[in-house]
């Protein structure tokens, strides 16, 4: 593994194998140049703080250092994690994660006008503007009696923001970790190919190797 210092991190997990459930935790990295790379991919019981931590702690001993901002959704377990082996990052959580969240709990007709002020918080200038507009969206929500949507965005909303500490330059890329989403549904394909696995370790060899 290079030992370059990486700029941003992103980490997720996917389920492999039908004999028993099996947790893929994968992780991305990106330098300071630009470039991304894989960082680990390995088997973990589930998607909890202590599969997170375990693989955290892989990372770490494998190099990975200089951690700014972790990507990822709204997993507790890696969050929790976070602290204690990436003391420095700091944890950005993936606003096209966090719309999907939201249009759960929209009806199917309103989702297009629900998207539109979701991406208007994102648009703004700088961090306080997009915290004005948040609490905007959120009355705006409960004036149309999406109390629920209201809710999450009041609660949770600010936890999409965190790109808004890094150059403006960066915040489009920052935003989400949606690269890594071509990563999993590659390793979803060849899971698929497989169909089931003798053991948690032997799905990782497809994985890693074409």
């Amino acid at each position: 593994m290079s030992h370059r210092r990486r700029h941003r991190f992103e980490p997720d997990g996917e389920r492999a194998g039908e004999v028993r459930n099996v947790s893929l935790l994968v992780a991305i990295g990106v330098t300071r140049e630009g470039y991304r790379e894989i960082l680990g991919i390995v088997e973990g019981p589930k998607e909890d703080k202590a599969g997170w931590s375990a693989f955290l702690r892989y990372l770490v001993d494998r190099g990975l250092s200089g951690v700014q901002l972790i990507v990822s959704d709204a997993c507790r377990g890696l969050v929790e994690s976070v602290a204690e082996f990436l003391p420095g990052a700091r944890w950005q959580r993936c606003a096209v994660h966090f719309y999907r969240n939201i249009f759960s709990l929209v009806l199917a007709g309103r989702v297009r006008d629900v998207t539109k002020m979701l991406k208007a918080i994102h648009a703004q200038e700088d961090r306080r503007a997009a915290a004005e507009k948040t609490a905007t969206i959120v009355a705006d929500l409960r004036a149309t009696k999406l109390a629920q949507a209201a809710d999450l965005l009041e609660e949770h909303g600010h936890e999409t923001l965190t790109f808004y500490g890094f150059p403006d330059s960066h915040w489009i890329k920052l935003r989400t970790n949606n690269p890594l989403e071509r990563i999993m549904r590659e390793l979803r394909r060849r899971s698929r190919v497989v169909g089931a696995f003798p053991d948690g370790k032997s799905c990782l060899n497809p994985m890693v190797h074409p």
